[in-house]
């Protein structure tokens, strides 16, 4: 790609970004930043090309999930390892329900910026700028907290690489063991409102109990004991991004260092926008984020603009419309990717479109709401005949209470419990385990069909 620059981004149009008073700090920070060792490595965004390649093709499925915002406050090697543990958890599940490889992608390690629906804020009569994430301001309703500062770039540097070092020890040594994780599963489903689970459950436990007997026990397969764990953020600072990017030596390609897939959002997606100029270039996979307002042209041309030599794993869209809208939208941009014959990995995003406020005045989602978006979107790849190829959650291993619903029935007198987030409302673990197994089922069931439909066929 000779016509790129990383620093062509600057002669677009940007748009959800912040304007920094002191542009000499701001050039200070990029330029330490601009020493740093990348976060990620060339040869890890290959392989997860790849894997999300096997994702495009059914091959394997795709499980992005963590926070909405990452926080310096609430920062905390527990709070870490909390989320990675739910994500393996949910991924076995998964696993067994797909009967294929599930891709582990944490939304960590980066997502410290976070677009706003406007660019200020009113409370009690005063109006200040929004709060954009950790990594640009604070969230203090104090005018000096809410002005920009660069300098927050390099904390969020070094509490990216701190996350780093635990997640691949973690993936590493011994903690991501199998066995391990579904023995953690098992106390979700001792309860009462959880027993509809169980039945799955007790077939995990029989396959490994089965391997374990046919001595492929964890012990003798360092396969069992690994993960390949990797992470996102959605590329909303460019700044931070741009002096993060690093020319790759073994293959001579632009690498984003900040993570090994980052995503551009509803918001950032302007085809001829600094977001969408700056994605292009490098050689990580990319997410595009599919709204409401995603047309069908629109959606060609930045798959185009994306992913011009149609490369499988390269571009992964995560489709985020709200329950009871998946049917109005999806089927023309899943029937436009087709026509195109574009190689993309179709994900859905249940969260974002269906945040209420609840009469006690949070933010929350409900979970039946998120839970109806998924079995919309797999219907609809199941009528077109299309791949669903993965789910993408804002949750936390954390015993918040941010969502209602689910087995443990958060109501929205419990919100204020334990509301932690700093932006948006999260599933906590047990809810996020219990999808898992609804989304579980769903990719049986298609499963079931399609084999079904084979021999048919055959």
């Amino acid at each position: 790609m000779s016509d790129w620059q990383k620093t062509g981004w600057r002669r677009k149009p940007r748009v959800q970004m912040p304007d920094y008073t002191d542009a000499e700090a701001l050039n200070r920070v990029e330029a330490q930043l601009a020493k740093y060792p990348p976060l990620v490595f060339a040869g890890e965004a290959r392989k997860l090309k790849s894997q999300l390649g096997a994702a495009s093709r059914g091959e394997a499925f795709l499980l992005q999930g963590g926070d909405c915002a990452e926080s310096f406050a609430q920062f905390s090697a527990d709070g870490i390892r909390d989320t990675f543990k739910v994500m393996l958890q949910m991924a076995i599940v998964l696993t067994f329900g797909a009967k294929v490889p599930v891709v582990k992608v944490g939304r960590m390690a980066g997502q410290f910026a976070k677009p706003r629906s406007a660019p200020t804020e009113t409370v009690d009569g005063t109006e200040l700028p929004s709060y954009r994430g950790d990594i640009i301001n604070e969230l203090a309703f104090t005018l000096e907290a809410r002005i920009p500062d660069p300098q927050k770039m390099l904390q969020a540097y070094t509490q990216a690489a701190a996350t780093l070092n635990l997640l691949r020890a973690f993936s590493t040594g011994g903690y991501a063991d199998v066995h391990k994780v579904h023995q953690w599963t098992l106390g979700f489903i001792e309860s009462e409102k959880a027993a509809k689970y169980r039945e799955m459950a007790a077939r995990i436990g029989d396959a490994l109990d089965f391997m374990t007997a046919a001595g492929l026990s964890s012990d003798k397969q360092h396969e069992l004991q690994t993960v390949d764990f990797y992470t996102s953020h959605e590329s909303l600072l460019l700044e931070y991004e741009e002096a993060l990017c690093r020319l790759d030596s073994t293959s001579g390609k632009w690498l984003a260092g900040s993570g090994h897939m980052i995503w551009i959002g509803d918001r950032t997606r302007q085809p001829d926008g600094a977001h969408v100029e700056f994605a292009r270039g490098v050689q990580n996979p990319i997410g595009l984020k599919c709204g409401p307002s995603m047309t069908t042209d629109d959606l060609k041309r930045l798959i185009e603009t994306l992913n011009p030599s149609n490369e499988a794993g390269r571009l992964t869209l995560i489709a985020r419309f709200g329950a009871g809208k998946v049917g109005e939208h999806l089927p023309r941009l899943v029937r436009a990717v087709e026509a195109e014959g574009a190689n993309v990995v179709w994900s859905c995003d249940p969260m974002h479109g269906n945040t209420i406020k609840s009469s006690t005045g949070y933010k929350t989602r409900p979970f039946d709401s998120v839970l109806r978006e998924v079995k919309e979107f797999f219907a609809v790849h199941k009528a077109e005949g299309t791949i669903p190829g993965g789910v993408h959650f804002e949750m936390t291993g954390q015993d918040v209470t941010e969502c209602t619903g689910g087995v443990h029935a958060v109501s929205d007198e419990d919100l204020s419990d334990r509301y932690h987030t700093a932006c948006d409302p999260r599933l906590n673990a047990s809810q996020s385990l219990e999808l898992a197994f609804l989304v579980a089922e769903e990719l049986t069931a298609l499963r079931d069909t399609r084999a079904g439909e084979a021999a048919v066929s055959g």
